[in-house]
C-alpha cells in the first residue's frame, strides 16, 4: 500500500488567513492557565531543551523559556511560514530581555529533521486534532525526545460542545463546524483519544486529564466555535454545505445568545495528556 503524504500547510483544517492567525494569539493566552499547570506537574528543570510543535504565532513559547531558564534551549515548530516569522520576532523579544535562547523554524511536525532523542519536553497543544493521521506526529514526538524525557499535549474534543438554554441556529453553527471540519481527514474527536495515541506510540506512564471549560460572558473563548465557522466560511460554501446568507444568519443569531450571561457555553473538553519515553 503506498503512503500517503501531504502538504502540512495544505491538511491544516482551520486554514491560514490572517483571522485564524489572531486566533491563535488569543488562544495562547486563553489557555495558558491550562498550559501552566501541565508544566507545573513536568516540572522542567533550569538549562534543560525544549520544543512547542505546531506553536503556531505564539504556542508556549515563552512559558517554556521561563521554565527553562537563560542556559536552556527552546525551539518552536510551525508549518505556517507566516506564523513563523510572528513568533521569531517574540522569540528575539524573549532574548532581550534574558530568558532562554529560543528559536523558532518552519517545520512539518511529521517529519521536524531534528536530531533524534534531543528534548527534555516535547510538547504539542490543538496541533492533532487538526491534521490527518495524528499518530505520525506523536511518533515525531516520542523520537524527538531524550530517554526518560517527557512528551505532553493537550486536544479539544468538540464532540461534548454544550450550549444552553437550547438554539436551532447553535446546532445548525455546530453541525456546519462538524461537517467542514474534517474535510481534509482532521477528527475534531481527537481529544479524547489523547492517551490512546500516546500509549500506542510507546510512551509510558501515561496521565490523561479532562477539563471541562465553561466560559463566561464576555471570555474570547466562548464564541470559539462561531469564530472557527467564520474561518471555515470558505470551504463550507464550497462543500455546498450552507449559502452566504444562512451563515451571516446563524453567525448573528449564535453570538446574541452567547452574549447572554444566562447562556452556559462549554464548546469543547480539552483533554491533557502526558507520558515519559521509556528509558532504554
Amino acid at each position: 500500500m503506498p503512503v500517503m503524504t501531504y502538504d502540512a500547510t495544505q491538511v491544516y483544517a482551520l486554514g491560514a488567513d490572517t483571522g485564524e492567525t489572531g486566533r491563535l494569539r488569543r488562544q495562547s493566552e486563553e489557555l495558558r492557565p491550562e498550559a501552566l499547570a501541565l508544566l507545573d506537574r513536568i516540572g522542567l528543570l533550569p538549562g534543560q531543551a525544549a520544543i512547542d510543535l505546531g506553536c503556531g504565532p505564539s504556542g508556549i513559547l515563552d512559558m517554556l523559556a521561563d521554565q527553562v531558564g537563560p542556559g536552556g534551549h527552546v525551539v518552536g515548530l510551525d508549518a505556517n511560514a507566516a506564523h513563523v516569522a510572528i513568533a521569531a520576532g517574540r522569540a528575539r523579544r524573549a532574548r532581550r530581555d534574558g530568558l532562554a535562547n529560543v528559536s523558532v523554524m518552519t517545520g512539518d511536525a511529521r517529519h521536524t529533521g531534528l536530531p533524534h532523542g534531543t528534548f527534555d519536553l516535547v510538547h504539542a497543544r490543538a496541533l492533532l486534532v487538526t491534521i490527518p493521521d495524528p499518530a505520525e506526529v506523536v511518533a515525531e514526538m516520542t523520537r524527538l525526545a531524550r530517554p526518560g524525557g517527557w512528551i505532553a499535549g493537550q486536544e479539544p474534543d468538540v464532540g461534548f460542545a454544550l450550549c444552553h438554554p437550547p438554539l436551532a441556529a447553535w446546532d445548525r453553527l455546530l453541525d456546519l463546524f462538524r461537517g467542514s471540519f474534517g474535510r481534509s481527514g482532521a477528527d475534531f474527536r481527537t481529544g479524547r483519544r489523547l492517551g490512546e495515541l500516546f500509549r500506542a506510540g510507546g510512551i509510558e506512564q501515561v496521565g490523561v486529564a479532562v477539563l471541562a471549560p465553561a466560559y463566561p460572558a464576555g471570555h474570547s473563548r466562548r464564541t470559539v466555535i462561531p469564530d472557527l465557522v467564520r474561518g471555515l466560511r470558505p470551504a463550507i460554501l464550497e462543500l455546498g454545505l450552507a449559502g452566504d446568507r444562512e451563515l451571516g444568519e446563524l453567525d448573528s443569531a449564535v453570538r446574541r445568545h452567547l452574549a447572554d450571561p444566562r447562556t452556559l457555553m462549554m464548546p469543547h473538553l480539552l483533554m491533557t495528556a502526558w507520558g515519559r519515553k521509556p528509558s532504554c
